[in-house]
């Protein structure tokens, strides 16, 4: 099931892609259903049953109109209707389009004015750095050039995106009319795979696929994972997953690009927040001390990054500041965290130098102040890493 909200600057793309699943299309065995909000198409949202070699056209089963992707119903309402209208043993939902990671920024809300509202009266979420957003908003309008579009399931026409806390909504939603778990998440969209995302799936997704990194515009290469799929349509979820990472990767390579991608357990994030939990504790108890903060600050300026600066490899953090000077509280915490990404992180890879030290699952720790729509996400709240960063901020602005 892949969703493709593609009014927006990813409009030619999204046809692409629904190209590329139509070279291997739906058989007895997989069927290959999508939603497609097209820019192009005087913004009409139409749903397909993808099959070999036949006009994209032919494969309009309905058509509904001028839609909001970023309106989770709209979501739930593709996802209930190819579970019901193409009942399966295994389910994969794929979201199609720009991604924030955790940052549930209001990237249009310059555009609607500070006091608008977003669609359904949701609040507007303002970013700290103003400026950036409606610059972010207006590369996203008009194409972009030089800057990152951000958000996921953006729609321009709406001026509205599905933020963390209504993807945890419809996955759950989704969970409900499956009666178990979905068997996997995939994310065609940049810095998705983050403890904090995952985290907040954890009770209606089995596996996730996702990147720590930006994604290029050609995005996963969907008629070699659907070739690999129709070979195998008993493969489990995260079977599949490991294919996304493989075929994504291979088609990459020789191509200059640096890219990420990863599979992740969401079985495992309990036991990964629960040691980030431990980590966050000593880390926070540890800032008082000098030396400890110039491990940190070391282990920061070092780190794994990414187009986000924001975003750091967690494994490699973990890494760095457990070779600095740091109690042996912390060092204990730091090797908790790494052995349990070995868990949750089931498969990662990536393409170039730039992304080298990427271990496959990226974590939020900013170099200036924090994020207030940070302590909205289940993921913080469970393991005080907001409370870790405030204290860490503050003490080197106090040194």
């Amino acid at each position: 099931m892949v969703y493709l909200a593609g009014d927006n600057n990813l409009d030619p793309n999204g046809t692409e892609d629904l190209m590329e699943m139509k070279r291997v299309g739906s058989n007895a065995n997989l069927n290959a259903v999508a939603q497609f909000d097209s820019e192009s198409d005087a913004h009409q949202t139409k749903r397909y049953l993808l099959t070999k070699n036949a006009r994209l056209a032919g494969d309009v089963v309905d058509t509904l109109g001028n839609t909001n992707t970023g309106d989770p119903k709209n979501l739930v309402s593709f996802a209930t209707w190819a579970i019901t209208h193409y009942p399966a043993e295994r389910y994969c939902l794929v979201l199609w389009n720009h991604g924030q990671g955790w940052d549930d920024t209001d990237i249009f809300a310059g555009q609607r004015g500070r006091d608008a509202r977003r669609p359904r009266s949701r609040p507007v979420a303002h970013a700290l750095f103003k400026t950036s957003v409606v610059r972010v908003a207006q590369a996203t309008a008009g194409g972009g050039a030089g800057l990152v579009p951000r958000a996921i399931l953006i729609d321009d026409d709406a001026k509205d995106f599905l933020d963390n806390l209504e993807m945890k909504s419809v996955c759950e939603a989704i969970h409900a009319k499956l009666g178990r778990k979905l068997d996997l998440l995939g994310m065609d969209a940049c810095l998705m795979s983050m403890p904090e995302v995952g985290y907040q799936m954890r009770d209606s997704v089995d596996f996730t696929v996702g990147s720590e990194e930006t994604e290029p515009l050609d995005g996963w290469p969907y008629e070699e994972i659907l070739q690999r799929l129709s070979k195998t349509p008993a493969m489990t979820g995260g079977a599949l997953g490991q294919v996304v990472v493989e075929e994504y990767l291979a088609s990459y390579k020789g191509k200059g690009e640096a890219v990420t991608q990863s599979l992740c357990d969401l079985g495992q994030a309990g036991a990964l927040a629960a040691s980030v939990k431990i980590l966050a504790a000593a880390l926070k108890a540890g800032v008082k001390d000098a030396s400890v903060r110039s491990a940190i600050r070391d282990a920061r300026d070092r780190v794994q990054s990414y187009t986000t600066r924001e975003n750091v490899d967690l494994a490699d953090l973990c890494t760095l500041i457990q070779g600095g000077t740091v109690s042996a509280p912390i060092k204990t915490a730091c090797a908790g965290v790494v052995k349990a990404l070995d868990g949750f992180v089931v498969t990662s890879g990536y393409l170039g130098a730039p992304m080298r030290n990427s271990k496959g699952a990226a974590i939020y720790f900013p170099t200036v102040s924090v994020s207030p729509l940070y302590a909205g996400l289940d993921f913080v709240k469970e393991t005080g890493w907001e409370n870790f960063l405030k204290a860490y901020l503050t003490a080197i602005r106090a040194r």
